[in-house]
């Protein structure tokens, strides 16, 4: 109703002005029947407020329409009034509506074969690292040291942009089951076993309560641990202090806990250090850092329904927590 008024105010304004300048013009002229008068201009307004009765009540859903957007593209293209104007914006919707379908498939399409291509390419890359991998290990000669820590490194990459792809299409790519949490923190230590050696650091495995079996992905769990592990591996590297994993009940939640003794974090990065592609002042550090690994961790939690905890404390190291809602214990 507001908009209407303030499309059609003008309009009124003008009529107002010509009722008062007629009635001006014929009192100069020596008419001063004042009766006459009022009810020609009681039946100027009358005839006024008709018509602007029904252009409103014609056009009442077009002007709804545009006071009170519609919140999905589909309420925006339902049938407006039977009036040229609404006809004509309704077929401007549609035609936008369709060009905005039109280019969406567009985009999806290529978001599809960008990520299809992304997932050939590391498969792709695997093998040859694999190659190189077994061909090191046959070495024992020290200066190929640094060609099988170049090449986890290289593993580690290709795992993150792997899971970066994935992650667009967690839907298909998530398969829920018990998982032992006993069983997946031994397997990531047994996977980075040469990176606690190679950074002399050393993991301390304890299940405090037992064997306990959570409700999650074993896959997507097996990645986020490892980014956990991984980083307190790295911001420990050569302290020769242990990195504590744990799993325990708190509050009838299953924990699974992540310990360092590393540098920690500053107070200033807290707050971002989940932000993709953000490494803070001890990315500028360790240059390897891409800033994505916690990114990552949290974004397959929530689709998880899994909780992160973090607290850190600079030069005293960082604790991370992923907590598991449903659970239970053998």
């Amino acid at each position: 109703m507001k908009l209407f008024l303030r499309e059609h105010a003008l309009l009124i304004v003008l009529h107002v002005v010509q009722f008062f300048a007629v009635l001006g013009i014929y009192w100069l002229d020596g008419y001063h029947r004042l009766a006459p008068a009022l009810y020609s201009v009681f039946l100027g307004l009358f005839l006024l407020g008709s018509y602007l009765t029904y252009h409103y009540i014609t056009r009442r859903r077009y002007f709804g329409l545009l006071s009170h957007p519609p919140a999905t593209m589909e309420e925006s293209v339902q049938r407006l009034d039977q009036t040229p104007v609404g006809e004509a914006l309704e077929e401007l919707l549609r035609l936008q509506y369709r060009s905005y379908h039109e280019q969406l498939a567009a985009i999806q399409r290529e978001q599809k074969q960008h990520l299809t291509f992304m997932d050939q390419w590391v498969h792709q890359m695997k093998t040859p690292l694999s190659v190189i991998e077994l061909t090191v290990q046959q070495v024992d000669e020290p200066e190929y040291a640094s060609i099988r820590e170049e090449t986890e490194r290289m593993r580690s990459g290709l795992n993150t942009i792997l899971y970066m792809a994935r992650l667009r299409t967690f839907q298909q790519d998530f398969h829920p089951k018990s998982v032992s949490l006993s069983q997946i923190m031994h397997e990531v230590i047994h996977e980075h076993k040469r990176s606690f050696i190679r950074n002399n650091v050393y993991p301390d495995v304890q299940d405090q309560d037992g064997v306990l079996m959570v409700e999650s992905d074993e896959k997507w769990l097996f990645f986020m641990l490892s980014q956990l592990v991984m980083n307190a591996v790295k911001y420990s590297s050569g302290t020769g202090r242990k990195i504590h994993i744990h799993s325990f009940i708190r509050n009838r939640q299953a924990v699974l806990e992540v310990r360092d003794h590393g540098i920690g974090i500053p107070a200033s990065d807290l707050k971002r250090v989940f932000d993709p592609f953000f490494t803070g002042e001890n990315g500028r550090h360790f240059r390897e850092s891409t800033g994505m690994g916690l990114y990552l961790t949290r974004e397959a939690a929530e689709h998880l329904d899994h909780t992160l905890e973090l607290e850190s404390a600079l030069g005293e190291g960082t604790t991370v927590r992923i907590i598991f809602q449903s659970w239970q214990q053998s």
